[in-house]
C-alpha cells in the first residue's frame, strides 16, 4: 500500500519532444487570441492586412466597377488603413471573385470578423480531417515513455501552431481555404467522389501552388478513370465562373490585363522559382515557371511507378510539398498547405528528435517573423526544410522496416511506401497502445 501510495505521489515522466510541442501550441492559442481580439476593434489592423484586397475588390464589385483597377483600388484601401504605399489587388483567378462579392456590402472592419472566422474554422477542419486520416487515438491511459501514444494526442497542435497557416489567418488569405480543399479530397476521395472533386475548387483558387499535384491527380484520374471527381471539380468551377460573370462580366478580360502588368510580373517573391528566374535571365518570365514544368514531369512519373498501390492519404504528401518547392510564386504564408505532409510525418514517426526538429523549425519561423520582412530572401528556407524533414522521417521509417523485416502495423492500411494510414477505421483491432508501433 505504501509502495502504491509512493507511486501515486511520484511526478509523471515528460516526453522530450512535449516540451517543444507545447511552445507551438502555446504561442499559436496566444497569437490568435490576441488578434482576434484585437482585430474588430482596430482599424489600423484591419487595413495593414492582405485581406484589405479582398475587400476592396468586394466594395468595386458591388459598385459595378472593375476590381483589378490600380488606380481606383489605392485611394480606397489607403481610406480603410492601409499604410504601405503599394496597392493589393486580388490575384485569385475571376472564379473566385464570389467569395469577395458579399464583404463589399459591408465596411472593411465590420466584414473582418465573418471572414477571419471562416478562415479559422477552415484551419480547425482541416486538421481534425487530416487527425482522422492519419492519427487520432481515443481517450485511454496514458502509456509508458518512449511509447508514441502520449505524444499522437497532441501531436495536431502542430498543424494547429505551423507558423505558415497563422500568418495565413492574420493576413486574411485566402490559403487556408485551398488547404481545406485539399483535406476534404484526401479524406473523401474514395467516399464521396463528387463532392470530393467539387472541394478541389477551393484549389482551384491559387492554382499554382498545385501544379505537380495537378499532374499527377490528372494522371491518376485518366488511369483510374475517376470521372465522378472530375465531374464534380468542373461542375464547381463552372457555378463559379457563371456567378462571376454574372457579377462582373468583364472580369477575365481585366483580370489578364492586370496580370501582364509590369507591377505584377517584376514583384519580388520569396521563392525558389523567382530566385532562379533573378539569378539566370531576370527578363524572362517563362524561366520562372521552368522548376513548375520539371516538378510535374516528376509528380507524372512518380504516380506511373506507385500507380498499383496509389493512396492519395499518403502519396500526396511528397507532391504537395514538391508543388510548394517549385511554385512560380509562393509566399511564406502559403507554405500552410505542408501541414498535411507534415502531420502525416509527424503521426508515423517514432524519433523524438525529428519531431523536435520540427517542432523547432516552426518557432523559429515563428520568431524570425518578428525581424524579417514577408518578402525578404530570408524566407527560402522554410519550403526546403520542410521536404527535408519529411523526407527524414520517410528515412527513418524505411530503416524501421528493414529492421523489423517487414511492414509495420501503423494506424491502418499498409501503402506501397509502408505508410500508415487511418483507413481501417474503426473496425480494426489495434488498440490505443499498439497504434503505430512495430
Amino acid at each position: 500500500m505504501a509502495e502504491g501510495l509512493k507511486r501515486s505521489l511520484e511526478w509523471p515522466r515528460c516526453d522530450v519532444a512535449e516540451l517543444p510541442i507545447a511552445a507551438v501550441a502555446g504561442l499559436a492559442l496566444a497569437y490568435a487570441a490576441v488578434f482576434l481580439c484585437a482585430a474588430p476593434f482596430s482599424g489600423r489592423l484591419t487595413g495593414t492586412r492582405d485581406y484589405i484586397s479582398y475587400w476592396a475588390t468586394g466594395y468595386q464589385l458591388v459598385h459595378h466597377a472593375n476590381p483589378y483597377d490600380k488606380a481606383a483600388m489605392t485611394p480606397l484601401e489607403h481610406s480603410a488603413g492601409l499604410a504601405i504605399k503599394a496597392t493589393l489587388l486580388m490575384r485569385n483567378p475571376p472564379w473566385a471573385l464570389p467569395l469577395a462579392y458579399p464583404l463589399g456590402f459591408l465596411g472593411p472592419r465590420i466584414a473582418a470578423i465573418p471572414w477571419s472566422l471562416i478562415l479559422l474554422g477552415c484551419l480547425l477542419l482541416s486538421v481534425r480531417l487530416i487527425r482522422q486520416m492519419h492519427g487520432f487515438l481515443p481517450p485511454g491511459p496514458r502509456p509508458v515513455l518512449g511509447d508514441p501514444g502520449p505524444l499522437s494526442n497532441s501531436l495536431h497542435w502542430l498543424g494547429l501552431g505551423f507558423t505558415p497557416a497563422l500568418i495565413c489567418l492574420i493576413m486574411g488569405q485566402t490559403t487556408l481555404l485551398a488547404l481545406l480543399g485539399l483535406a476534404l479530397f484526401l479524406r473523401y476521395h474514395g467516399e464521396r467522389p463528387f463532392a470530393s472533386g467539387a472541394a478541389l475548387w477551393l484549389c482551384l483558387l491559387k492554382p499554382h501552388l498545385f501544379l505537380p499535384f495537378a499532374a499527377a491527380l490528372a494522371a491518376w484520374m485518366g488511369m483510374n478513370r475517376s470521372y465522378k471527381i472530375l465531374a464534380g471539380a468542373l461542375a464547381a468551377l463552372a457555378a463559379s465562373s457563371a456567378a462571376a460573370f454574372w457579377i462582373d462580366p468583364a472580369a477575365w478580360g481585366d483580370y489578364l490585363r492586370m496580370m501582364r502588368s509590369p507591377g505584377v510580373q517584376n514583384d519580388a517573391i520569396p521563392c525558389l522559382a523567382d530566385a532562379i528566374r533573378r539569378w539566370l535571365a531576370p527578363q524572362s518570365i517563362w524561366v520562372q515557371y521552368l522548376p513548375a514544368a520539371l516538378g510535374c514531369a516528376w509528380a507524372v512519373l512518380y504516380y506511373w511507378r506507385r500507380r498499383a498501390q496509389w493512396d492519395w492519404k499518403t502519396n500526396a504528401s511528397p507532391l504537395m510539398l514538391v508543388s510548394l518547392l517549385t511554385a512560380p510564386y509562393c509566399w511564406f504564408y502559403d507554405q500552410c498547405l505542408a501541414i498535411p505532409a507534415l502531420m502525416q510525418g509527424a503521426y508515423i514517426t517514432r524519433s523524438r528528435v525529428l519531431l523536435t526538429a520540427l517542432s523547432l523549425l516552426i518557432l523559429a519561423a515563428f520568431f524570425q517573423l518578428c525581424f524579417v520582412q514577408i518578402a525578404s530572401p530570408w524566407w527560402l528556407w522554410p519550403a526546403p526544410a520542410w521536404l527535408a524533414w519529411y523526407l527524414l522521417a520517410m528515412g527513418a521509417l524505411g530503416e524501421r522496416r528493414r529492421t523489423a523485416g517487414g511492414p509495420l502495423k501503423g494506424c491502418g492500411v499498409a501503402t506501397d511506401q509502408g505508410l500508415p494510414s487511418a483507413a481501417a477505421g474503426s473496425n480494426s483491432s489495434v488498440s490505443p497502445r499498439s497504434v503505430c508501433e512495430l
